[in-house]
């Protein structure tokens, strides 16, 4: 096949932060309830918070760098291994920070 690919990973750590919380409980919580009242409804009295969609969440998670590469079309199959030896080579893995994580694949003619 004729082409690259742009191949764009992360390093992921075992200290990383990834949650998800539902809309709904995390208004649950008086805390962060009062917050949003005395920011966005200051003044009024008897206010409730309510979420549109049982659906609706908030992601928390580490901010990391992402990082990129390009590789023949024809080694497609090969993309994780690659991502990792590219990684290796610039020294982005590290004792608690040893895996990779594909974030986005573009092809190119």
């Amino acid at each position: 096949m004729n082409g690259t690919i742009l191949v764009t990973y992360k390093i992921l750590c075992k200290a990383d932060l990834n949650k998800t919380i539902l809309l709904e409980k995390l208004l649950e919580n008086e805390k962060i309830a009062k917050v949003i009242k005395s920011e966005y409804a200051k003044g009024f009295r008897n206010i409730a918070l309510l979420a549109d969609s049982s659906e609706s969440t908030l992601k928390i998670e580490t901010q990391k760098e992402l990082h990129s590469f390009e590789v023949s079309k024809d080694d497609f199959a090969d993309i994780l291994d690659l991502a990792e030896e590219d990684a290796q080579n610039k020294k982005l893995i590290k004792k608690e920070c040893d895996r990779v994580e594909l974030v986005d694949i573009e092809t190119k003619p």
